[in-house]
């Protein structure tokens, strides 16, 4: 005869459960620390290091000024052409439009194909051979209407234009924005489909629930590989010499090391600056990544309260 659970007395004793033994954690533990210890020695007892040069250079003025005008002025604009380029090209990607898909087909194969630095010596070389100047206008005015610079707007000097920052920002945002598409694509389709069903269903315009539906929930997808991407970013202006940019970090820590011919200090104080710029980004991601998460069951509290209700259903309180 069974016996409903929830209505007998009986339960069983206490459990004196002992905590498995994980003897080669602290094992482990050990050799980590000694490995710290002998990497922290080097770094101290080591007069080749040469921390007070290094300290220094991370304060020349030159070499502020490139991380302030070259790694964080272009990472900030890269990657706000990438990210905004990134959701139109997935919207793109997501139309029933056959032609809009094609052309964000056709530019996420092309910019994904070729490399940021082949891309940046294309555009700081190539260009401004090809197009020297730009006129800016109705296209063929002279050939069709035989009118001269009556319909021109203007030009662009694209010589003076093509060694700045500014092509290196171009650049870098187009690469990413390739990039910025395919992880969008995969953030808005993470969304469940009836979520822009009930936004149809309220009125809304397929715009409107994109931006005020779809998007806010597709973010808790999107924002952990786009802080992944910014952090590689404030590494790729390393590339903007190539354009070239020579106000930018990477540059200015090398010239430092080829005048003074302390390499190793020189270099030293680039990676330091690289690591405190990725360390704030890691911890701004992290607040965003909590933002945006929530109500979507993340975090310890979460698995926390779901275990509690777990156990409470095992044992019959309903």
């Amino acid at each position: 005869m069974s016996v409903d659970p929830r209505t007998t007395t009986d339960r069983p004793g206490e459990i004196n459960a002992r905590p498995v033994r994980h003897p080669w954690r602290w094992v482990a533990l050990a050799i980590i620390a000694v490995l710290v210890a002998m990497m922290i020695s080097s770094f101290v007892t080591n007069p080749r290091w040469d921390w007070g040069f290094v300290g220094t250079v991370m304060n020349y003025k030159p070499v502020l000024q490139g991380l302030v005008q070259g790694t964080i002025v272009g990472t900030i604009g890269a990657m706000i052409i990438g990210i905004i380029g990134g959701v139109i090209l997935a919207i793109m990607r997501l139309s029933e439009n056959p032609v809009l898909r094609g052309v964000a087909f056709v530019y996420t194969w092309f910019f994904r194909a070729i490399p940021r630095l082949v891309l940046l010596v294309m555009l700081g070389a190539g260009v401004a051979v090809l197009y020297p100047k730009l006129d800016i206008g109705f296209p063929f005015a002279q050939q069709i209407l035989g009118l001269d610079n009556a319909l021109m707007i203007g030009t662009i000097n694209v010589s003076k234009l093509s060694n700045g920052i500014i092509v290196g920002i171009i650049g870098l945002g187009l690469s990413e924005a390739a990039y910025m598409a395919e992880i969008a694509r995969a953030g808005i389709q993470s969304v469940d489909p009836g979520q822009a069903e009930a936004a149809k269903a309220l009125g809304m315009s397929s715009g409107k629930a994109m931006r005020r539906i779809i998007l806010p929930q597709a973010m808790r997808v999107i924002v952990p590989p786009t802080g992944n991407e910014t952090i590689a970013m404030v590494k790729d202006t390393s590339l903007l010499s190539a354009v070239p940019v020579t106000m930018e970090l990477w540059f200015q820590v090398e010239q430092v090391a080829n005048q003074t011919y302390r390499i190793v200090p020189a270099f030293v104080a680039g990676v330091i600056w690289y690591l405190i710029i990725c360390s704030i980004l890691m911890v701004g991601q992290s607040y965003l990544e909590r933002y945006f998460g929530r109500g979507f069951g993340t975090g310890p509290a979460a698995g926390a309260k779901k275990s509690r209700l777990r156990l409470n259903f095992i044992g019959g309180d309903h």
